[in-house]
Formats: structure tokens, C-alpha cells, sequence
């Protein structure tokens, strides 16, 4: 009991915040007329999520340290995937203020603070250094975002999505837990760390190997990478385009983290059959290099014949699953460094382009295709804006995405071996997604206009544009200043327990 009063709660400093700010906004919103605007209440809770990262980025010259006998760990990885996290949580909170579903906007209160805490559970994934807490915190970030799904409880869609949500999540859970369970059984033991010890000299290969595989498939499943992302389009285009962006950016940034500390933390000493590969991580290379490639394969052909942008959006963000899952899948010196920069920029180039979609949804009561014909001609920021979102989540030079997936690409060429199957798969693919990117483009700039002028452009959601917009080209023309912010984290070193 003294060492737990001993402990250094000042490094949960973040997490504290955002668990004050979802409580406090969760008794404000019980207390405030059913008639009043909810809508401060996510100004509040973007509030809470910034003031998080600027307490974030300040531990960032701190030591490597952790509490509880390592359950929580503040190093490197934490700090920089926290980062990444909360900027994404405080770009979709500028989405919940200024959204406005068809059949009313009551439920927003809720709406703010439940995001507030599928973030914590998202952040407290990134510091988790024993198997239980790395379970229950993805868990409250995957219960949440099924409330999330759900929150238009009048809409058919939306029920559908979170019903939807909730099968696939739970399925997902149970295999993650069952292979968890191996790992415990032949261990004894929950934390990280010591798992990592101990089966350095397990001789229980075949079964480590199906502990590796029932995990990998659970977090495939919380990743959407083939073929465990059926669900994906349907829960994207059912939920409110809010809580979409944010399972976009958020969860999937939570789902990298739960890959690396997990599979890489236990399994990369663990020992496999024959001399060569030397560790188990590295004998089942193969597998995770086959489901990149397929994930990249489908997710860009199936895009190619979506009328509907959010589910274009759903199989985009599949195929760019399947890039970073490339990035994993070389497991090169600078698997992480490419992870991050990836993640940070698909963030930018996702909410951003995702506010834009919120806004024409809002406006004209539907997802299709047409909402974007003529944009340039009443709105041409606005089109341009959504322009350079497009062309970066395409990676053409001179964007954001272009210097993620190039960063990804070298991963996988100068390691040795190459993997330049994948490669050149990842090459392909990204042509393949050029098709759909600029028929959207051609659609904003070249076709006549089929809906009544848009209005302009919220608060919140100016504010979310304007700052990814801002990031997306500093970051395209200025790589530097990424990598400047990346190499302040030390590539990592600190990484494993």
C-alpha cells in the first residue's frame, strides 16, 4: 500500500485531465435543461484534450519511468503516440460542436464526453505495460466508440452500425483474451517485461506461435486489416461522421500501439524453430507480409466503386491500414519512427478532410457522391482545402502523405533482406487509390453543381480545417520540422521494459 501512496501520479498528469474534464462535462450535461445547447461542452472537452497534450509535450525531457510496478510506463513511445492521440481526439471534439444531425442535435452532450473517454482509454493503451491494463484500456476505448456508433438512437443506420460494432468488437475481444491466455499460462505472469524474460527460454514454440496468432487476429480485427474488416464501410457510414473521423484517426492510431507493445514487447526475444529467423516476431514475418499486401490490395480496388464518401473513406482508410501493417511487416531499425510520422500525418489528412464531409452531410442531408460536384464554383477554399487533403491521402509529392508513405517505402527497401514484393505492391495500390482520389477531384472542380450553395464553413469546423490544412502542407514542404519532433523521443530506444 506505501509503495502505491509513494507513486509518482504526476506522470498520469495527462490522463488525469481528461479524466476530470469527461466527469465534470458527464454532471454538467445531467445538470443543464434538456432544452439548452450542448454544444460548449465540446469546446470544454477539446479544451481538456489540448491542455492534455501541452502537459504531454512538457514531460517529454523526462527520464523513462513507470508506477505500479511497471502496469504504467512514461517513456518514449508513450509521449509520442499520446501526442498523436490527443491531437487527433481534440480535431474530432471541433467536429462533435458543429454537428447536426437531420432528425435534431439532442445527445451531443454525450457525445462529447464519451469521446473523452474512448481518448483515455486510447492513451492509458499507449502506457500500458502489463497484459490486464493493456486489455481494459483498449476495452473502454472500444466500449465507448460502440456508444459512440450508436448516439443517432433514432436513426436505423446508426443502430445498425453500433450492433454491428459491438458483434465484430466482441468477437475480436475474445480471441485477443484467449490468446492472452496462453501467453499467461505459460508465463504466470501479466507484466510485459517479465513475459518477455521468461520465454526466452520457453521451449513451447508451437504454442507461442498460437498465442502470436490469435493475437494478431484480435488486433486485426480492432485494426480493420483483411480479412477481418467487413465491418468497417457499414459502421463508417451508419455512426455519425464525428464519431467516423475519430474511428478513423483515433482508433486506429490506438490499434498500431496495441500491435507494437504487444507483439513486439512479448514476442520479439521469444524463440522460434531452427537457427534462422532468430526469434519468433521474425518467423511469422511472413504472415503479417501477406496480410499487408492483401489489405493494401482490396482496401484500393473495392474503394474504386463506393457512390457513398463515407464508405470510400471506410475502404481508404482499410488500405492505408494496410501501408502501416507494410510498415510493421519490415520490421527495420526505424519501424517505429515510420509508424509515427505515418500516423501523425494520416491524423491530419483525415480530420481534415472528414470536416469537410461533416459539413456537406450536414448541409445536404447525404453522403453521396454528387454533394461534391461543382464545390469550387460557391465555395472554393473550401474545395481546395479538401483538394490537398485528397491529393496527400493519395501521397502525391509535395503533401504530408507523400513524405509518410516514402518513409514506409525506404523501410522497406534498404532492410535486409528487401522486401520489394511489398513494395512494389504498396507502389501499385498507390496508383490504383489515385482513380478514386481525383474522381473526387474532378467532381469538386469540373463538374456542374447539383445542390443548392453550401453555407460557410462553422467554427469548429474552420478551425479543424484550417489547422490541418496548415499541418498537411508544413509537413509536405517542410519535413524537417516532423522529424525535428521525432528525433527529440530518441528512435525509441527506450522502448522495450
Amino acid at each position: 500500500m506505501n509503495d502505491v501512496w509513494q507513486s509518482d501520479w504526476g506522470m498520469m498528469a495527462p490522463e488525469w485531465i481528461v479524466l476530470a474534464a469527461a466527469i465534470v462535462l458527464l454532471a454538467i450535461d445531467l445538470a443543464l435543461p434538456s432544452d439548452r445547447s450542448r454544444r460548449p461542452l465540446a469546446w470544454g472537452a477539446a479544451a481538456s484534450a489540448v491542455l492534455a497534450m501541452i502537459a504531454t509535450a512538457a514531460m517529454i525531457p523526462a527520464e523513462p519511468a513507470s508506477i505500479l510496478h511497471d502496469t504504467f510506463r512514461l517513456d518514449a513511445f508513450a509521449k509520442a503516440f499520446k501526442l498523436i492521440l490527443l491531437a487527433g481526439g481534440a480535431l474530432a471534439l471541433l467536429l462533435v460542436a458543429e454537428w447536426a444531425p437531420k432528425e435534431g442535435s439532442p445527445h451531443r452532450g454525450e457525445f462529447a464526453y464519451m469521446m473523452l473517454f474512448a481518448l483515455l482509454g486510447a492513451m492509458m493503451t499507449a502506457s500500458s505495460g502489463d497484459l490486464l491494463a493493456l486489455f481494459v484500456s483498449i476495452e473502454l476505448l472500444s466500449v465507448s466508440s460502440y456508444i459512440l456508433a450508436g448516439l443517432r438512437k433514432t436513426a436505423p443506420s446508426s443502430n445498425e452500425a453500433a450492433l454491428k460494432y459491438v458483434i465484430n468488437g466482441g468477437i475480436a475481444t475474445a480471441i485477443m483474451l484467449f490468446g492472452m491466455s496462453y501467453v499467461f499460462g505459460l508465463t504466470g505472469t501479466t507484466n510485459l517485461g517479465d513475459i518477455a524474460r521468461r520465454l526466452q527460454e520457453s521451449n513451447e514454440t508451437y504454442m507461442l506461435a498460437l498465442a502470436f496468432l490469435l493475437l494478431l487476429i484480435g488486433v486485426s480485427f480492432k485494426l480493420a486489416t483483411v480479412p477481418f474488416h467487413m465491418w468497417a464501410p457499414d459502421v463508417y457510414e451508419g455512426a455519425p461522421v464525428p464519431a467516423t473521423a475519430f474511428f478513423a484517426v483515433v482508433s486506429k492510431t490506438a490499434g498500431f500501439v496495441l500491435l507494437l507493445r504487444l507483439l513486439v514487447t512479448v514476442f520479439a526475444a521469444a524463440p522460434s524453430e531452427g537457427r534462422e529467423p532468430s526469434s519468433l516476431l521474425l518467423s511469422m514475418q511472413p504472415v503479417i507480409t501477406i496480410l499487408a499486401g492483401l489489405t493494401m490490395i482490396i482496401g484500393s480496388v473495392v474503394a474504386l466503386r463506393q457512390r457513398s464518401l463515407k464508405r470510400l473513406l471506410a475502404y481508404s482508410s482499410i488500405a492505408h491500414a494496410g501501408y502501416l501493417l507494410a510498415g510493421f511487416a519490415a520490421m527495420s531499425w526505424a519501424m517505429i519512427d515510420s509508424l509515427w510520422m505515418y500516423l501523425l500525418v494520416y491524423t491530419l489528412m483525415n480530420i481534415g478532410a472528414f470536416a469537410i464531409i461533416a459539413h456537406i452531410v450536414n448541409e445536404t442531408g447525404s453522403d453521396d457522391l454528387d454533394g461534391l460536384a461543382g464545390l469550387y464554383r460557391h465555395r472554393p477554399l473550401l474545395a481546395a482545402a479538401l483538394g490537398l487533403f485528397l491529393l496527400s491521402l493519395a501521397g502525391i509529392p509535395g503533401t504530408a502523405g507523400f513524405i509518410a508513405k516514402l518513409y514506409i517505402f525506404i523501410g522497406l527497401v534498404v532492410t535486409e533482406p528487401g522486401h520489394y514484393v511489398l513494395a512494389a505492391v504498396m507502389a501499385i495500390t498507390t496508383v490504383i487509390s489515385y482513380v478514386y482520389y481525383f474522381n473526387l477531384i474532378v467532381q469538386l472542380f469540373f463538374r456542374p453543381t447539383f445542390t443548392a450553395p453550401l453555407r460557410r464553413l462553422p467554427a469548429g469546423l474552420s478551425t479543424a480545417v484550417v489547422l490541418c490544412a496548415l499541418g498537411t502542407l508544413a509537413i509536405g514542404w517542410a519535413p524537417g520540422l516532423a522529424y525535428d519532433v521525432l528525433a527529440q523521443f530518441g528512435h525509441f530506444g527506450d522502448f522495450l521494459p
